[in-house]
């Protein structure tokens, strides 16, 4: 067992999260939907963008998995008064890259870096 990630926390876990820290992150980041991500969003931009770029934009070879918002953010194409949905906007990433440019970009994931 291991001290939970959140700085602060003492709670033993097996890795990363306590399940308290964890439902307070969540509830705190919404739910996809409450941040845009519904059916619409699966529907035209994901969908397209997959469509358009069926490997992983960064050359590693894999298929893409997932729609990532690039070369802006989607929160700032909405400050932008951009359709985020607009597949023009995105790029096609494996789990392994979109995980990685997530967390460089905004210091995890849902939290501003």
């Amino acid at each position: 067992m291991k001290v939970c990630s959140t700085p602060g926390c003492p709670e033993l876990t097996k890795a990363g999260r306590c399940d308290e820290c964890r439902r307070t992150a969540d509830r705190r980041r919404g739910s996809s939907s409450q941040r845009g991500y519904g059916t619409r969003h699966a529907r035209v931009f994901r969908e397209a963008v997959l469509a358009r770029q069926p490997w992983c934009a960064l050359g590693c070879g894999r298929p893409s998995a997932h729609a990532d918002h690039y070369p802006v953010d989607r929160r700032t194409l909405v400050l932008r008064g951009a359709d985020p949905d607009d597949p023009a906007n995105g790029r096609g990433l494996c789990h392994r890259c979109h995980s990685k440019v997530t967390a460089r970009e905004h210091g995890s994931f849902g939290r501003p870096g």
